[in-house]
C-alpha cells in the first residue's frame, strides 16, 4: 500500500473518530439533559475541574429558551490554557481586516506581504521557505477552540475600490456541554489597480472538541485548507511616469511580465496566467487519556461527581500537504532579458515544490497540583516522514526525508494568577533537520493591580536554512549550496499596565550564518556574528470625555553591516472620538496616520517567492492617512474608511496621484474607500 493511500487511510479513521464522539455525545445524554452514567446535568466544570452549579432548568445547553439573546462564550487557542472572550472592539481595524499595520504588500490586497519590523524565523526543523502569504492564512497557531452555550455566528462581507471584496463567515456550537464544533471560511478578492496584478485567498478551517462524561478522554480534531493565487507583474516598467498619467488610471502603466491584453480586472475570476498559487491542507488529530483522582462535592440534595488530572498521555498526528508553484504561461523572453537577466527559449514556465508531511508525536504530562491544570511537565518524542517533488519546466525529481525529535515543556500559571512560567524545547536527533534545537524561556509576573505585569523572555534556535536555499528545490535559485545552520539569540522584555493603558516593550537579536536572498536568483549567506535591537510603546491618551489619542512607536537599530534593511521609526497614530450614545451605539471615528522613516527597502523576486536585499533604492514617502467611522450597534459592527488621503496632489487640481513606492517598483494603491460589516449573532 503506497504513502498516498495511507494518509487516505488515517484521514477517514480520524473523521470516523470524530463524528462517532459527536454520536456518542447524543447518546451519552437523555431528554432530561442528564448524564446517562448518574452525573447531574445542571452543573459545568472550570478548567481545573471544579463544579459551577447552575440553577435548575437554566442550563441553556440543555433548555434553550428561543427568545433569549444571552450567551456564554469564550476560546482559547490550540495548545494554550489562557481563557480569553470575543473581541467587540472597534479602533483598530486591522483586528478585523487579515493584514496588520506594520506589513506591506506590492499595491493590492493579496499580493506578497512583508513586514516594516525585523522578524527572523525562529522555527527549528522543516520549513518550506515561502511565507509572502502568511498573513492571509489559517495557521494551528491562531486557531480557537470554543466553549459557548448557545449556537453563535460571525458574518463580515467588506467592499473596496477596483471591486476588492471580503467574506468571513464562522460559526460555532455545543452540540452538548463536552462536544464542541465550529466552521470557518474567508475569501478574499482583489482585482489590483495595476495590470497583471489580480490575488485571491480562500481559507477553511473545520474543528471539534470532544470530552468524555467521566473527563477521563478528550480529543481535538483541526481541518485548515489554505489557498493563496496571485499574479505577478514583475513592477512597472516606467514608474516614473505614474503622477503623470493622461487619464489618471494607473492601469495605463505597463509592467514587466505578462501580457497586457490578457489582464482582466473582473472581481469574480480568479485565474492566473503569470504568477504563483500556493496550496496548504492541515489535518490534525489529537487524543489524550488522563489518569488521576476521583472525587465528589456533596450538597443538600446533589452530589457532584469531581475527577483531578494527574498524568496524561496523548497522541497527536499532522498530516500536512503543500505545494508552491510559479507559473507563467505566456513568456516573453525579452522581459525576463531586459528586466532581470534572466535566458528562457520557451513559450512557459514552470517551478514547483510538492510536499507531503506526516508527523506522529507522543507524550506523557503530568500535573503535580491537582487543583491546577495549568501546571503540568511534558515530555515526548515525534517522527517526521517528509516527501518532497520538484518539477521544473523540464522534469520531475522526487526525494524522501524524516526526522526524529525529542521535546519538553513546563508550563504554571498560578492559581493566585501572579505568576506565569513556561519553559520549552525541541531537539532533532536524526534525520534532514539533525542538530537543530530551539529552547524558550518566559517569566511573567503581575506586579499588582495598579503596576500591571513585566515578562521576560529568552529564546536560542539552531536551524537549517528553509528548503527553499536547499539545492533540490526546484525554483531558479543560482549557485545552489548548503549553507550552515543559522543561529538566532532572542532575549525579550514586556512591561503592560492595562489601568494606564502603556506597554513598553524591547527585543535583542544576536545572529549568526544568517540566510538571505541578494537579487532575483541568488542566495547567500553572512557568516558574521551580528545584533539587532528593537525597542517599541504603545499608550492610549484621554484627552478629554470623548477624544482618545493612540499612538504605537518603534525604534530598530541593526549593527555593523548587516544584510538588514529596516526603518528606524515606525510609527502609527490614531485620534478617535469615542462613545457610548443613545443607549446601544458604540462609535469611533477619527483620523490614522502612518509613518515610517526613509530607509533602503527590499526588492521582490516573483520567480522564489522571496523579498531580496538591496542598496540602490531609497524610500522618500509622506505618511499613509486614513479616515475612519466605525460603529456598534448590539451585534452589528460598521467600518467606513477613506485611506491614502496622503496621495493628494493640489499642484493638479486636488487630483490624488501622489504614490508611496515601498518596494522599489509597486506602488502603493491610490486613495482608497473601503466599507466592512462585521454582524454576529446568536441562534
Amino acid at each position: 500500500m503506497n504513502r498516498l493511500a495511507a494518509v487516505k487511510i488515517i484521514f477517514l479513521w480520524m473523521a470516523f473518530i470524530s463524528f462517532a464522539t459527536l454520536a456518542a455525545a447524543q447518546q451519552q445524554y437523555g431528554q432530561s439533559g442528564r448524564f446517562s452514567g448518574g452525573n447531574a446535568g445542571n452543573i459545568s466544570y472550570d478548567r481545573n475541574g471544579r463544579p459551577i452549579p447552575n440553577q435548575p432548568k437554566q442550563d441553556s445547553l440543555q433548555h434553550r429558551d428561543k427568545y433569549a439573546d444571552s450567551i456564554t462564550i469564550f476560546y482559547r487557542h490550540f495548545d494554550s490554557t489562557r481563557i480569553r472572550k470575543i473581541d467587540s472592539s472597534l479602533n483598530d481595524f486591522t483586528k478585523r481586516f487579515p493584514q496588520p499595520y506594520n506589513y506591506y504588500t506590492l499595491g493590492n490586497f493579496g499580493t506578497a506581504s512583508h513586514s516594516l519590523l525585523f522578524s527572523p524565523i525562529m522555527q527549528s526543523g522543516w520549513d518550506a521557505g515561502f511565507h509572502q502569504f502568511d498573513i492571509y492564512n489559517f495557521t494551528l497557531e491562531n486557531t480557537k477552540i470554543f466553549q459557548t452555550t448557545r449556537p453563535y455566528t460571525e458574518i463580515a462581507y467588506l467592499l473596496g475600490n477596483k471591486s476588492e471584496q471580503l467574506l468571513d463567515f464562522m460559526h460555532t456550537q455545543n452540540r452538548k456541554s463536552n462536544f464542541n464544533f465550529s466552521f470557518e471560511y474567508r475569501f478574499t478578492n482583489a482585482p489590483g489597480t495595476y495590470k497583471n496584478q489580480n490575488a485571491s485567498n480562500n481559507n477553511l478551517r473545520f474543528t471539534t472538541h470532544y470530552q468524555s462524561p467521566n473527563k477521563r478522554y478528550e480529543n481535538y480534531f483541526i481541518f485548515l485548507s489554505n489557498k493563496n493565487a496571485s499574479s505577478e507583474n514583475g513592477g512597472l516598467k516606467n514608474p516614473g511616469k505614474i503622477d503623470s498619467l493622461a487619464l489618471n488610471n494607473p492601469y495605463e502603466l505597463e509592467t514587466r511580465l505578462g501580457i497586457a491584453g490578457i489582464a482582466n480586472p473582473n472581481p469574480f475570476s480568479t485565474t492566473v496566467s503569470t504568477g504563483n498559487v500556493y496550496k496548504q491542507n492541515t489535518y490534525l488529530f489529537r487524543q489524550q487519556y488522563d489518569f488521576g483522582k476521583k472525587d465528589s462535592l456533596v450538597t443538600d440534595s446533589v452530589t457532584y461527581k469531581l475527577f483531578y488530572a494527574r498524568l496524561r498521555l496523548q497522541q497527536t498526528l499532522i498530516i500536512k500537504s503543500s505545494s508552491y508553484n510559479y507559473y507563467d504561461n505566456n513568456v516573453i523572453d525579452s522581459q525576463y532579458q531586459q528586466y532581470f537577466n534572466f535566458s528562457t527559449i520557451r513559450d512557459s514556465l514552470s517551478y514547483k515544490d510538492a510536499w507531503s508531511n506526516i508527523t506522529n508525536e507522543l507524550a506523557a504530562i503530568t500535573f503535580p497540583d491537582k487543583n491546577n491544570q495549568s501546571q503540568f511537565f511534558k515530555a515526548g518524542l515525534g517522527i517526521q516522514l517528509l516527501k518532497g517533488t520538484f518539477t521544473d519546466t523540464l522534469n520531475t525529481r522526487t526525494q524522501n526525508y524524516h526526522n526524529i525529535y525529542l521535546l519538553g515543556e513546563y508550563r504554571n500559571r498560578t492559581r493566585n494568577q501572579k505568576w506565569d512560567v513556561e519553559v520549552s524545547g525541541k531537539l532533532f536527533l536524526n534525520g534532514y533537520n539533525s542538530g537543530d534545537y530551539h529552547a524558550f524561556i518566559s517569566l511573567q509576573r503581575e506586579l499588582s493591580k495598579r503596576l500591571g505585569t513585566l515578562a521576560l523572555g529568552f529564546q536560542n534556535t539552531n536551524r537549517t536554512p528553509s528548503f527553499i536555499f536547499d539545492p533540490a528545490t526546484a525554483f531558479p535559485v543560482s549557485d545552489k549550496q548548503n549553507f550552515s545552520k543559522e543561529n538566532i539569540t532572542k532575549l525579550s522584555a514586556i512591561y503592560d499596565n492595562p489601568k494606564a493603558a502603556f506597554t513598553l516593550s524591547g527585543e535583542y537579536y544576536l545572529m549568526n550564518n544568517y540566510t538571505y536572498f541578494d537579487s532575483f536568483f541568488v542566495a547567500t549567506q553572512d557568516k558574521n556574528l551580528f545584533n539587532f535591537i528593537h525597542v517599541s510603546a504603545e499608550k492610549k491618551f484621554k484627552l478629554t470625555k470623548h477624544w482618545n489619542w493612540y499612538t504605537e512607536v518603534h525604534l530598530q537599530q541593526v549593527t555593523g553591516k548587516a544584510p538588514i534593511h529596516v526603518p528606524f521609526l515606525l510609527t502609527r497614530n490614531r485620534l478617535a472620538f469615542e462613545g457610548n450614545f443613545y443607549t446601544n451605539l458604540f462609535l469611533s471615528t477619527g483620523i490614522e496616520v502612518r509613518y515610517y522613516s526613509n530607509f533602503k527597502a527590499d526588492n521582490y523576486s516573483p520567480f522564489t517567492g522571496q523579498f531580496f536585499y538591496q542598496s540602490a533604492y531609497t524610500t522618500a514617502n509622506r505618511p499613509d492617512v486614513n479616515l475612519f467611522f466605525h460603529f456598534r450597534i448590539k451585534g452589528f459592527k460598521g467600518f467606513i474608511r477613506l485611506e491614502n488621503i496622503n496621495t493628494i496632489n493640489p499642484s493638479k487640481g486636488f487630483t490624488f496621484n501622489k504614490y508611496n513606492f515601498i518596494t522599489p517598483l509597486y506602488p502603493e494603491r491610490p486613495l482608497w474607500f473601503r466599507f466592512g460589516v462585521w454582524w454576529n449573532f446568536v441562534n
